[in-house]
């Protein structure tokens, strides 16, 4: 049998965790197929093609894919594994456009899917969190396809790129649907992505503006070369972009090290980051709950603290 790998990326470059997708697809011990959907995407294809773990990449190059709608993606793997019936896993990440594929794929073959996929037991059994991520549940599934979306940061993300897997242009399904992307809107930035980053500083509600969040995070986020991060209650306050967001409603992080200043650590934001290596966590509360599960806790005035250790790095 075979498991079938579904290629994000920007037409040029593949995303990162489209690797830790690759890796979670080498736990069932079986060949790994690559699928990439896109527009003007050769050079994607080429990358992929190298990953030693890839034994095949099958790809549509069509401008009704420039744009990667969900829509249009389920439809064409959906039409993929109906014409090959050996694909018994497909596999994606946890990212927004496969939390909005793989389920439009799993209602069109009529199964299940199986959500933020933390471990593979077996072809049958998987590990996923719930209650944010307070409890692990193991899920049994006899489906005759497993439809999984990965969480990225529970696999490696290190791929052999040695390898020289063939290619094969397949067939665009062109559904028209009633939905185009008016605009798409990027936060620039010099520092690493959030999602991959070794080092996340994020910042609370304690920080008290957006000026403060810039001012007394960016400086310490450019020395250590880290990425920035907020909570929800930040995001919501207008302290940081949406996409900075860090927690179950926003991104799952697990980096080397994770800098939690002036936020109390909710729940949900525990359930995004908790699985770092190294928390180091600064509150002038000392009863806030980031610090029960703080490797490192430092009770003191982040005014204070954040400039003081800047200067001195």
């Amino acid at each position: 049998m075979t498991s079938l790998v579904i290629v994000e990326h920007d037409n040029t470059n593949i995303a990162p965790v489209t690797k830790n997708v690759i890796s979670a697809a080498k736990k069932f011990n079986v060949g790994i197929w690559a699928i990439v959907i896109g527009h003007n995407c050769l050079a994607v294809v080429e990358e992929i093609k190298s990953f030693s773990a890839i034994k095949k990449v099958f790809y549509i190059d069509n401008e009704i894919h420039k744009d990667h709608l969900a829509e249009l993606h389920a439809d064409q793997i959906n039409h993929f594994i109906i014409q090959n019936t050996n694909v018994d896993t497909v596999l994606m990440s946890t990212s927004s456009l496969g939390k909005e594929t793989i389920p439009r794929v799993a209602a069109l073959q009529n199964v299940s899917q199986i959500s933020d996929v933390t471990n593979i037991l077996s072809a049958n059994e998987f590990e996923r969190p719930i209650y944010a991520g307070n409890l692990i549940s193991r899920i049994s599934s006899s489906e005759h396809i497993k439809l999984l979306t990965v969480r990225p940061t529970k696999f490696d993300a290190e791929i052999n790129n040695e390898g020289n897997a063939s290619k094969e242009v397949i067939s665009c399904i062109e559904n028209i649907y009633k939905k185009e992307l008016v605009t798409r809107k990027h936060t620039k930035t010099d520092r690493p992505d959030l999602g991959s980053a070794k080092v996340v500083i994020s910042g609370g509600r304690g920080l008290g503006s957006a000026e403060n969040y810039l001012n007394i995070l960016g400086p310490l986020a450019k020395k250590l070369n880290a990425a920035l991060g907020a909570s929800r209650a930040a995001v919501d306050a207008g302290y940081a972009p949406n996409d900075y967001q860090v927690g179950q409603t926003g991104k799952i992080v697990a980096p080397e090290v994770y800098f939690a200043v002036g936020l109390s650590g909710s729940i949900q934001h525990l359930a995004g980051m908790k699985d770092s290596k190294i928390i180091v966590a600064i509150n002038k509360d000392p009863d806030a709950p980031i610090f029960e599960v703080a490797s490192y806790g430092l009770v003191a005035d982040l005014f204070e603290v954040i400039p003081e250790l800047t200067s001195k790095l």
